[in-house]
């Protein structure tokens, strides 16, 4: 990273929304001395270990852009974030991906065994709808924003695209299989971290539209280039130069969608270049 790239309006940004984002998180787990320590203990392992926090700054963002202040939605991007916390615990779990290591230390079932690395993704899942149902002002925004997680993290999203991805049944050689994948594994529960940010702001029909096939596009895009840093996927299937063209035609397509928005959709345009450009 250059300097020039360190100091950076869009890095400034960025830091801003994941401390507000980090302390909102602190604030919503459960201290970890409270009875049983040991799942909360390792709640918190989970969720506040180093992360950029893409998903819940893009709540934000969306919010600002549809005309709100991002405080209205930062229980939605706490909530979305602890969903993604979640899946990553149980993603390494033995029986998943069995990894050993997330994001530089141990994962959360090495470092606490395995029954509890379950239950603190079951506890994560199940703090995040808990956040959501506490909110009173604007009710009918709230019980929106929590039918829209719902979906993205349930069987027609992130778990149908699990899956797909992992079970032997599915061919992951055939292009309808990895096009599935991309949208559903990743990219569902992008797209609704955005639109969550648009409910919360109480965006138009049409500000959510366009907000819909923004974080539609970007989160087919961060699939995408994951598969094109890891060569797998549809990088594999695709090769590497069609994948690339076809990231950087969703990147186009996200930023016109959001363009008429104004100067309040510069940041979510700036993140969808960064989100193609990003190298892990």
């Amino acid at each position: 990273m250059t300097v020039k790239e360190r100091h950076s309006p869009l890095l400034t940004y960025l830091e801003k929304r994941q401390r507000l984002i980090n302390r909102a998180l602190e604030r919503a787990l459960p201290k970890a001395g409270v009875y049983p320590g040991v799942i909360h203990e390792a709640m918190r392992y989970a969720a506040l270990g180093e992360g950029k926090r893409i998903r819940p700054i893009l709540t934000l963002a969306a919010c600002e852009a549809a005309g709100g202040a991002m405080e209205d939605a930062l229980p939605a991007g706490c909530a979305v974030e602890l969903i993604h916390a979640y899946s990553l615990v149980h993603d390494d779990l033995p029986a998943m991906d069995d990894d050993d290591l997330r994001r530089g230390r141990k994962s959360c079932h090495k470092a606490y065994g395995e029954s509890i690395g379950v239950l603190a993704g079951d506890a994560l899942l199940t703090l995040s709808f808990q956040i959501l149902a506490r909110q009173k002002r604007h009710a009918a925004r709230w019980m929106r924003i929590s039918e829209e997680l719902s979906r993205a993290a349930g069987t027609f999203g992130m778990i149908g695209g699990q899956v797909v991805d992992t079970h032997a049944n599915f061919d992951r050689r055939k292009e309808t299989v990895q096009t599935y994948i991309l949208s559903h594994k990743t990219g569902a529960l992008i797209a609704a971290a955005v639109r969550m940010g648009g409910l919360a702001a109480g965006a138009s029909r049409q500000k959510l539209a366009r907000l819909s096939r923004y974080g539609e596009s970007v989160g087919l895009v961060f699939q995408l280039v994951d598969d094109l840093l890891d060569n797998d996927g549809v990088a594999k299937l695709w090769g590497k130069t069609q994948t690339k063209k076809r990231a950087q035609k969703l990147t186009h397509q996200a930023k016109e969608a959001v363009a008429p928005l104004g100067k309040r959709a510069k940041p979510l345009i700036e993140i969808a270049d960064l989100l193609l450009s990003r190298e892990t």
